[in-house]
């Protein structure tokens, strides 16, 4: 497949520092096509900006026209706008986008101070805010949040009402950036605001003067990773890794703050930055170990099916029922505890934590929306093991600070057992999610549409374990497939 489009709307740095040049180091790492408008012209190094040259609207509306006659984006990133004229022409720009072509995710880095505290814009905040309307994700730094909301940011309420003001003012969602406020832990954190949620994305403090791009890096990879499907947030947490080690890299060229280095797609664990939600609790204690490796994990809604597959030599299952607790379920779950502990077997309860307590399971499974209702510590206390899905980046983070004895990764290919509200990640995606956790002593296991058909190329990503459902409820003969699977298996993990 050709590489995604991503445009970028910003100035020039003629010191290679930041704007464009950033934006385009940036797309150029992250493997997307990088298209740029100019904006304005500056004379600027590391030291100073000497001058500003803004390209008429009509220039910039030719720019503009010309690449989406050609090259429309699956994104764009926004950058310096030097004046209304400007500002207006990208607004209508945007407001006017053709039905024919599918609209683009749009991200505002709304720059008007450089990192030298040089002005490089005379807009106004009323002026700002009819690109508001057109924008997914602003990206203001502690400055900018100010400037266009016209509130001191200096605590937590405040930061929340500065955001909201801009989210009145009709952007799906605000990054504030690089913001310090008590509840951050001396840590630096970018606060992220959308209607239905909030979360923070938080690094321990790092010492560089070699910063200048900050703020055009992150937006442009933000652009990059959603251009390439990521969702929002994971989209984020990529960004966030790569500005990072770009931080921890970067080195002064010149005699004032040297850009951020650009070093290629994110994968050191290191590097990604630590979720925090405020429905997310941490466990204090970390969650045992598996007894043996997950390999093959079925995936089944009945002890009748747990009896079976243990009788037939499997080891690591998951009872998973969705219903609402009654007499009839808890009896189920009961069993299900005996027949693990008979065969002296893996099985894990999927939901019903509170069942799988009470009856001292080997292990409880949960999603992620699980995670905020179920009292970890007290599943942990009693020697429970824990996994958990996970759709992605942001996820994986989370499921990280819980420290639990598995991490599911999925869905891989499609699934028909139940709607799913994300995309299949794919193989590429799993092999980049298994290397990244690889820096822990955690299993992985991939689930979702996995078959003898596609087990060589999912085991071939060194993930720990694959969860199955319909590859073997759904088979001819559920021996044969059982037999089949392993027997695959066992040839993998022997190469």
């Amino acid at each position: 497949m050709s590489k995604p489009v991503v445009w970028t709307i910003a100035g020039s740095d003629s010191g290679g520092g930041a704007g464009i040049q950033a934006d385009l180091h940036t797309f150029a790492d992250f493997a997307v096509h990088g298209c740029s408008v100019i904006t304005a012209v500056t004379a600027q190094n590391s030291v100073t900006t000497r001058g500003i040259y803004g390209l008429s609207s009509t220039e910039i509306k030719a720019q503009l026209t010309c690449l989406l006659d050609d090259m429309p984006p699956q994104a764009i990133k926004i950058g310096l706008i030097s004046n209304s004229a400007q500002l207006q022409a990208i607004a209508d720009f945007l407001n006017r986008w053709p039905e024919r072509i599918e609209r683009p995710f749009v991200v505002w880095d709304p720059v008007n101070i450089s990192t030298q505290r040089d002005c490089l814009s005379s807009l106004t905040p009323d002026e700002c805010r009819a690109l508001m309307t057109e924008v997914d994700v602003m990206t203001p730094n502690t400055d900018e949040l100010e400037w266009l909301s016209g509130t001191a940011v200096f605590d937590q309420p405040s930061l929340v009402r500065a955001s909201g003001m801009l989210l009145e003012s009709g952007c799906k969602a605000v990054l504030a950036t690089g913001v310090h406020v008590d509840d951050d832990g001396g840590r630096v954190c970018d606060h992220l605001y959308r209607s239905d949620r909030q979360q923070r994305f938080c690094h321990e403090y790092l010492s560089t003067t070699h910063d200048h791009g900050t703020g055009c890096t992150l937006s442009a990879a933000i652009a990059a990773a959603v251009a390439h499907g990521y969702p929002l947030e994971d989209a984020l947490v990529l960004a966030h890794a790569y500005v990072h080690k770009g931080l921890r890299c970067a080195e002064g060229v010149g005699s004032g703050p040297g850009p951020v280095a650009h070093t290629g797609w994110p994968t050191e664990l290191e590097n990604f930055p630590q979720v925090c939600c405020k429905t997310l609790p941490v466990s204090d204690v970390r969650f045992a170990p598996l007894k043996y490796s997950p390999a093959l994990y079925p995936v089944v809604d009945s002890v009748e099916w747990l009896q079976q597959l243990l009788e037939l030599g499997l080891r690591t299952l998951q009872l998973r029922i969705k219903r609402t607790p009654d007499k009839s379920l808890e009896q189920q779950i009961k069993t299900a505890v005996a027949l693990s502990r008979h065969y002296d077997a893996q099985i894990f309860i999927n939901d019903h934590w509170a069942l799988a307590l009470k009856y001292g399971a080997f292990g409880v499974h949960l999603g992620q929306q699980d995670l905020a209702d179920a009292d970890l510590n007290a599943i942990a206390q009693a020697g429970l093991r824990l996994g958990i899905s996970t759709h992605g980046y942001t996820e994986m983070l989370i499921a990280l600070r819980c420290r639990p004895s598995y991490i599911a990764l999925g869905h891989i290919f499609p699934t028909r057992t139940k709607v799913m509200p994300s995309q299949p990640q794919g193989t590429k995606r799993l092999r980049d999610y298994v290397a990244l956790l690889s820096a822990t002593d955690i299993p992985t296991v991939a689930i979702g549409g996995i078959n003898l058909a596609n087990l060589d190329e999912v085991m071939a990503t060194g993930v720990d374990g694959v969860a199955v459902v319909t590859a073997i409820t759904q088979a001819e003969s559920v021996e044969d497939a059982v037999r089949r699977l392993m027997a695959r298996l066992e040839v993998r993990c022997a190469e």
